[in-house]
């Protein structure tokens, strides 16, 4: 239940040398009393925390961090509406104004290779996060990581070449690769037992968002020399998430592991306020000493895990992690996303014109694009081989100069995508796999599904100009395969733990017969 974070209870004060904090059984009817910061100790209420759901604290805490995905949403849409502007000068000749062209013209390979850094940069900072995020801290990683978002942002907005915003873009996807790893993980340390699902999904609607709010302002900033400034407030966002961030604890998991506990402690309570941590910390504390127990007893590399040599045969569940994390990319959503404006100008047979007025109608379905991604993750649908479908019907409407209907499927498409596709994959490794394994997978995943997308943006427009109308036909043909690969592999993993979906779905990969695909999980 929501918790009044307004209602504190005077305590009397103590030295930083008095008693150490006293509780009482949670059962029971009296309050227990807890140090402060200040020392004075603090009365509250015998609500178990384990038991709780989102507080005001704890939606606050997730909001600032999920800054981080909104800005990743910013860098993947902002290149979209004023896509023809920058590399075919559509709104006139390349002129120099203060030291800067008003455009950088370049053919759809070159600037599909200029899009693709972005992704090439996530795979890079994938790589790395997990690590850094392990020995500094959650906080501390996406503090540290703004200054990648700001100094990207600054090189796109002053580029000259074609070689600075390339570089611009690929700094950039260094942060989006960050802030893909280490939202999530700081949200679910986080979050309690009953808000840990709406969290789930929390790092892929604010993604959206930022994606849409960067296509709502690229309506009034697509022109040149105001692309630019587009592209600037990528580095605004990160600035004011830093503020913000020094106000929010860290994550209580992070600290525990570092035997840091008077901190952990502190941190957990904030972030349940004027509840009883007591028996949640104490949970936390055993689970991290198991933990580190299991760690210092056994730590399998990665090619022990890949070829089933693991206490338990892990293979069946990592491959399907694997190839949930390369699917989410090669459905062709992200190239909707990318590119958007130029398939839709062409589509509707818009002349140079009709282009330059701001807004065209490629740029405000493009938008809308956008806003139906973010609408279909707050609904959480279960709609799986419709993304076939849906692609084949973009194939049609093209093939039969229909623009309407083009675009009406495009929409769709985006739809069903963000439906489940979309964000479950990014669940799919913690549901699936034991403890000691999470980590080494869930890199090895994002570096896949960084690298996947960073084909996919990089081939699209030549596919485009290569296929025509039957351009969605490969990613009609990919994502039947992953319909068929659910199927026939995909475990079920609702409402079973962790040690129970283990022991059903052991050894090396085998059909199991679902026919659920993708369902949301409980």
């Amino acid at each position: 239940m929501p918790v009044d974070a307004s209602r504190g209870i005077e305590g009397s004060s103590q030295s930083e040398s008095g008693p150490p904090s006293t509780t009482q059984d949670i059962k029971g009817d009296k309050p227990y009393t807890q140090k402060g910061d200040s020392g004075s100790l603090t009365e509250l209420s015998g609500e178990d925390s384990r038991g709780s759901h989102m507080n005001r604290m704890l939606f606050a805490c997730a909001s600032v961090a999920a800054l981080s995905s909104i800005n990743y949403g910013w860098v993947i849409g902002s290149v979209n509406i004023p896509s023809l502007v920058i590399q075919e000068c559509s709104s006139g000749p390349e002129e120099w104004k203060a030291g800067f062209p008003s455009c950088l013209p370049m053919g759809s390979t070159l600037w599909g290779l200029v899009v693709a850094f972005t992704p090439l940069g996530a795979w890079a900072g994938s790589l790395f996060s997990g690590k850094f995020a392990d020995r500094f801290g959650r906080k501390t990683t996406l503090l540290a990581n703004n200054v990648f978002f700001v100094v990207g942002a600054l090189l796109m907005c002053t580029s000259t070449s074609i070689a600075q915003l390339g570089v611009g873009r690929f700094v950039s996807g260094i942060a989006c690769g960050v802030a893909s790893n280490i939202v999530s993980t700081y949200n679910s340390e986080a979050s309690t037992v009953k808000s840990r699902g709406l969290l789930g999904g929390f790092q892929q609607l604010m993604i959206l968002v930022g994606l849409f709010l960067s296509q709502v302002v690229a309506i009034g900033l697509s022109t040149a020399p105001l692309w630019r400034i587009l592209f600037s407030i990528s580095a605004a966002l990160a600035i004011f998430q830093s503020l913000l961030l020094l106000l929010a604890p860290e994550s209580p998991r992070f600290l525990a592991s570092k035997g840091r506990l008077e901190e952990s402690r502190t941190a957990l309570q904030k972030l349940r306020p004027n509840l009883n941590i007591t028996m949640e910390f104490d949970d936390l504390v055993e689970a991290i000493e198991a933990s580190q127990l299991t760690a210092a007893d056994y730590t399998p590399s990665l090619w022990d895990v890949l070829s089933g040599n693991t206490p338990t045969d892990l293979r069946h569940l990592v491959y399907c992690v694997l190839f949930l994390m390369l699917s989410q990319q090669w459905s062709g959503a992200k190239g909707v996303m990318f590119y958007s404006t130029e398939i839709l100008s062409k589509t509707f047979h818009l002349t140079e014109e009709e282009i330059q007025h701001i807004p065209s109608i490629a740029q405000l379905l493009t938008v809308g694009i956008g806003a139906i991604g973010a609408i279909a993750v707050v609904i959480g649908m279960n709609l799986s081989l419709m993304t076939c479908v849906c692609a084949v019907l973009i194939v049609v409407g093209s093939k039969l100069d229909i623009g309407p209907m083009v675009a009406a499927f495009m929409y769709m498409f985006n739809l069903v995508f963000q439906s489940g596709a979309g964000f479950i994959p990014y669940l799919s490794a913690s549901e699936l796999l034991p403890y000691y394994v999470l980590g080494s997978i869930s890199g090895l995943a994002a570096s896949i599904n960084s690298l996947v997308l960073f084909v996919v943006s990089l081939l699209f427009p030549v596919l485009d100009k290569a296929l025509g109308p039957y351009l969605f036909v490969p990613f009609a043909a990919t994502n039947f395969i992953t319909f068929l690969f659910a199927c026939l592999f995909m475990p079920e993993a609702k409402g079973k733990t962790v040690v129970q979906v283990i022991h059903e779905y052991k050894g090396p990969l085998h059909v199991v017969g679902n026919i659920k695909f993708w369902k949301k999980q409980a």
